[in-house]
């Protein structure tokens, strides 16, 4: 399983973004797909991960609302969008694959993992 991310970038408070995660090496039929992210200092948290099968999505409880995760099941596509990008926003933000353990919160439950986008938020 290969895992790309893409789509961060330097934007300001406010503003909207995308980050995209590109999946291949197999069929993702019963994976489950997070983003988790990593701000300087700090632990590797949860932000959102979405059933491959179903769609059916889970989020951090400080995103929801400001954050959507999708899927392109054509063309085998993670979105995160992200909206109203705060400075504590800032962050590098990793997309990771699962074979459906119904664990989603914590990045140990996790098998594969892209090298990460770095997003920065001015105010």
């Amino acid at each position: 399983v290969q895992l790309q991310a893409s789509g961060g970038g330097l934007v300001q408070a406010g503003d909207s973004l995308r980050l995209s995660c590109a999946a291949s090496g197999r069929t993702f039929s019963g994976y489950v797909m997070g983003w988790f992210r990593q701000a300087p200092g700090k632990e590797r948290e949860f932000v959102a991960a979405i059933r491959w099968s179903g769609g059916r999505t889970y989020y951090a409880g400080s995103m929801k609302g400001r954050f959507a995760i999708s899927r392109d099941n054509t063309g085998n596509t993670v979105y995160l969008q992200m909206n109203n990008l705060k400075p504590e926003d800032t962050a590098v933000y990793f997309c990771a694959a699962q074979f459906d353990n119904g664990r989603y919160y914590s990045g140990s439950e996790y098998h594969y993992w892209g090298q990460g986008t770095l997003v920065t938020v001015s105010s």
